[in-house]
């Protein structure tokens, strides 16, 4: 074979070395990206994951005729990443993005009939796309309206990369902004604890910093509200694997990673459970702590800085009823214990009735509450809500618990966040707890698959392949707050910002 560039982008003179060989320990959105980045790069490789099934924390299951996802996910248009994830694998259809941003938001404690408010944004440059949102939003007195948009022009100031920002409370920045208990439940927290899963009082400022610029402040459309119109495991699972597959990678599922350790020879064992695979690259994309259990001496600095990042709960409840009482795709909620609801029914496959779905983030005191307690609390809220739901009959009532679901954004856990590359060659880490820049989201899980791979790639040799977007490009111009356009597609199709709550 003569020198040249192949079809995929690969040079011709490196497709002719041997393939060498990497393992992916984990199957999240982490390891899935991982696993891609490097097959298309030419690297044979063998993703492991310990679950039956692939997706880490945004799966689906089967409860009776109804298919279930463990929490909800939405996804903004700025994130590219995951949009990126969602184009590789033939998954952007089945997730369309709203027109425009538009969150109906219900307070439940003003009276019927004056409940409604919403967020939504004009086709205006920024921040004038929000202008007339802002100057009508009923949940606000109009004092709080005009703090809100000096606190907003004096956070877009901020550089979230700033390390300062990192150790600041986010609550105090909006207090010593002047905003109000009011204007932080209403506006702050009702986008802060749904991206972040942590109150205002508990988070960085450089991740609520980052968090509001990115996608409120950076392009009118960046947040555009998408999510699956199918079960999780429809994406995460079934189209990744057919991805994984037609890419060459080996996938072994219930199958868990007890040890990795280098050989004398400079390559890698991965131990599982009866035998050993060797590898020139092992990427570690799985929770901090099992992270921490299986790193080799000397691969980090500080190694116990990974068990000091905490991790957030998050709860979902969800009803199933005889009819249909909410009318909306979702909406979010004030003056209530109920954050998000959804309405999940048509993805469930459920034939008659509705199916909602209440997501309920930086649920630390309602994690272990028992299902019979959340139900008298949560149905009479749904009840008062949702006037149509007073006559529903309750036909299924349940709820799903993910007590680790993201790793906690408090003050000065940037410090805590690895890279990477880790001090041992041949060895990366991958997940959204990861120094990603992002908070606990999909989009940050797939950012730092697709860092792995890079790092692991430069270190074997291999080119980038052409189908990977490009990494440092894949947020919004700090100058222009332009998107970055997707090879093939045309811009502004889809995005993404997922966590696992209505992330």
């Amino acid at each position: 074979m003569t020198d040249g560039i192949r079809p995929d982008g690969v040079p011709t003179a490196e497709a002719d070395r041997p393939a060498r060989h990497a393992v992916v320990v984990g199957g999240g959105l982490a390891g899935l990206t991982a696993a891609l980045s490097l097959a298309d790069a030419g690297v044979r490789v063998t993703l492991l994951e310990g679950r039956p099934r692939l997706g880490g924390l945004a799966f689906s299951f089967r409860r009776g005729d109804l298919t279930v996802d463990n929490g909800q996910h939405v996804y903004l248009r700025c994130c590219t990443a995951y949009r990126w994830f969602l184009d590789r694998i033939g998954g952007t259809d089945l997730a369309p993005l709203q027109d425009r941003l538009d969150v109906p938001v219900l307070d439940a404690a003003r009276p019927e009939g004056r409940r409604l408010g919403r967020i939504r944004r004009d086709a205006l440059p920024v921040p004038l796309h929000l202008g007339r949102s802002l100057a009508t939003y009923p949940h606000l007195s109009l004092a709080d309206r005009a703090r809100v948009g000096r606190a907003a022009l004096a956070l877009q100031a901020l550089d979230p990369a700033d390390p300062a920002l990192d150790e600041r409370n986010f609550g105090e920045w909006l207090a010593a902004h002047g905003q109000s208990a009011r204007a932080v439940e209403a506006l702050w927290d009702l986008v802060g604890v749904a991206t972040l899963n942590a109150t205002a009082s508990d988070v960085s400022l450089g991740l609520a910093a980052m968090v509001f610029k990115t996608g409120l402040l950076s392009d009118p459309g960046a947040a555009d509200i998408g999510w699956a119109r199918v079960p999780l495991g429809e994406l995460h699972d079934r189209l990744a694997r057919k991805a994984l597959d037609s890419a060459g990678v080996s996938i072994e599922v219930r199958t868990r990673v007890t040890s990795v350790s280098k050989k004398e020879n400079g390559r890698w064992s991965v131990q599982v459970p009866g035998r050993s695979l060797e590898a020139d690259a092992v990427v570690l994309a799985v929770p901090q702590r099992e992270a921490h259990a299986l790193l080799p001496a000397g691969a980090l600095e500080a190694p116990e800085r990974l068990l000091d990042i905490d991790t957030a709960p998050i709860l979902n409840v969800h009803v199933v009823l005889d009819r249909t009482v909410l009318s909306r795709p979702f909406v979010a909620a004030i003056g209530t214990p109920v954050q998000w609801i959804f309405d999940r029914t048509h993805a469930s496959g459920l034939k008659d009735g509705q199916y909602l779905a209440l997501s309920q983030s930086a649920a630390h005191q309602e994690i272990d509450t028992p299902v019979a307690e959340l139900r008298e609390r949560y149905l009479p809220e749904l009840r008062r809500l949702l006037p149509l739901a007073r006559d529903a009959r309750v036909r299924d009532f349940f709820v799903t618990r993910e007590r680790t679901a993201t790793f906690a954004p408090s003050p000065g856990v940037g410090r805590l966040r690895p890279g990477a590359r880790t001090k041992v060659p041949g060895l990366y880490l991958a997940g959204a707890w990861t120094a990603t820049g992002w908070p606990a989201t999909m989009e940050g899980a797939v950012r730092s698959g697709v860092s792995a791979a890079d790092a692991a790639l430069s270190a074997l040799g291999r080119p980038r392949p052409s189908r990977l977007f490009a990494f440092d490009e894949a947020s919004p111009s700090p100058a222009t707050g332009d998107l970055p356009r997707l090879p093939g597609r045309r811009p502004g199709v889809t995005g993404a910002f997922v966590r696992g709550g209505t992330r």
